[in-house]
């Protein structure tokens, strides 16, 4: 698979919501499936699995099965080289062009 669509995998994955909040959960803590379904309680459990299924397809989630329990681990390295090619460099670019637009409003002051 290709970086690019690597990224886009990534890109839909954040793009909704409840997935957001699913990747806000596991930040704190890892947390079994039940445990996941039991924060979301306005979804069913299968809605929880396939927002956990996009999760992993772009590997943001690592499953981990121990006896019955499924155990969703975050993996935040594709959100950090999301950061790195996107995010890092347009930040940049932005405060060195407000940087530069504040110089030159001081100069013809």
């Amino acid at each position: 698979m290709s970086n690019d669509d690597l990224d886009d995998l990534i890109f839909k994955a954040l793009g909704h919501r409840v997935r957001r909040r699913i990747l806000d959960q596991l930040k704190a803590q890892t947390l079994t499936t039940g445990m996941l379904c039991a924060r979301f309680p306005e979804l069913d459990r299968c809605t929880v699995m396939q927002h956990l299924g996009v999760l992993e397809e772009a590997g943001l989630v690592v499953a981990e099965r121990r006896g019955r329990e499924r155990w969703n681990h975050l993996d935040a390295l594709p959100v950090h080289a999301i950061h790195e090619r996107w995010i890092g460099p347009y930040a940049a670019y932005a405060a060195s062009m407000l940087g530069r637009l504040k110089t030159m409003s001081e100069l013809t002051e």
